[in-house]
């Protein structure tokens, strides 16, 4: 796999044309994926090797990318650290013990890696069916993000209780923390010892945060995650709505790739970045609701961009959403396949 087209981006080295995967690849937008989500639920598709394999392997077969992530949910650490996870349509994940006391965060297990094993015997089934093809990302969610679940039981607008956390409670807020970034780093770990090869850290939820609250109760704790990483050829991604903004400061954390937001033009923000950190994105996913021929001067804008760039994987600001064409997403990676005049 370093071979890769994706490895070899992610470590800021040559390639002929920039590697395409794609946040919620394997998702709501395909048919085949609701021909699985209809006699299933959500959970038992996560933790189920074979049916993990299966949606991870959808977008492999059907779009032709250079690299598939594992499916599975950043919020299955904080079910095994002792959430009542659930998963109901129209209203998405829910915990039904929030974490909001001394008490709640103290009853929270860290030693619980033997728990998410199911994650681990389905990268095993994957690569079987990859065979060495493209790499496999794995990944996790970031401690932050996954506080914002346990502390506000489920999706939130305005974080109002973890913020309440953060700021009236701030020693608390860095036990849960704390306690999440532990088997966070745990879990990513346990991902490598399995085979994948390579991981992204997702912080979904970051740009809720000002520039200080993010230092102290994000940063801080990603940063911890990725030093105890046994990272050897394992390129890291560190991805969060708001890196547009925070990028600079998630370079300090040593991530071999930023993966960036819509929000800024990527040349300008690889420029501020260190020399040797990659960047992922960052096209703008509602172009892809566009007409093809949008969507191909849009993706050829961004190349002509970066074309004389090392360490550029093409991928979008955040996830492909449920009701986008697949044919615009098939279209989509074709334009990245065919695009000639990059050098790398």
């Amino acid at each position: 796999m370093r071979d890769s087209l994706l490895i070899k981006a992610a470590f800021s080295e040559k390639t002929e044309r920039p590697p395409v995967w794609m946040m919620r690849q394997a998702g709501r937008f395909m048919k085949e994926y609701w021909d699985i989500k209809n006699k299933y639920s959500f959970l038992e598709m996560c933790k189920t090797p074979e049916l993990a394999a299966d949606v991870t392997m959808l977008p492999v077969n059907l779009l032709g990318i250079d690299g598939a992530i594992l499916f599975s949910d950043i919020l299955v650490t904080g079910e095994a650290m002792g959430g009542d996870l659930s998963f109901q349509n129209g209203v998405g994940p829910k915990f039904a013990n929030p974490v909001r006391t001394q008490a709640d965060i103290d009853n929270l297990q860290t030693d619980v890696v033997h728990k998410l094993q199911y994650v681990a015997d389905a990268i095993k089934v994957i690569q079987q069916r990859l065979n060495g093809s493209i790499p496999l990302i794995g990944f996790a969610g970031a401690p932050f993000t996954v506080m914002s679940y346990l502390v506000e039981g489920g999706s939130s607008k305005d974080f109002k209780l973890t913020k309440l956390m953060l700021h009236n409670e701030p020693e608390m807020a860095h036990q849960l923390l704390s306690k999440i970034a532990s088997v966070t780093a745990d879990y990513l770990n346990m991902q490598i010892a399995a085979g994948v090869n390579a991981v992204q850290i997702f912080d979904s939820w970051a740009q809720a945060l000002a520039w200080d609250d993010y230092k102290e109760f994000s940063h801080r704790y990603i940063n911890e995650i990725i030093s105890k990483l046994n990272r050897k050829d394992i390129p890291v991604i560190s991805f969060c709505k708001g890196s547009s903004v925070f990028a600079p400061l998630m370079a300090e954390a040593k991530p071999d790739v930023i993966s960036i937001d819509w929000n800024v033009d990527l040349l300008d923000i690889k420029k501020r970045l260190p020399a040797g950190v990659a960047v992922q994105g960052n096209l703008d996913p509602h172009i892809l609701y566009a007409d093809k021929k949008v969507i191909k001067e849009r993706i050829y804008r961004l190349f002509d961009r970066m074309k004389d760039e090392k360490g550029f994987i093409f991928n979008l600001g955040h996830g492909i959403m449920p009701d986008i064409p697949f044919d615009n997403v098939k279209y989509a990676v074709e334009v990245i396949k065919e695009y000639t005049p990059f050098r790398g």
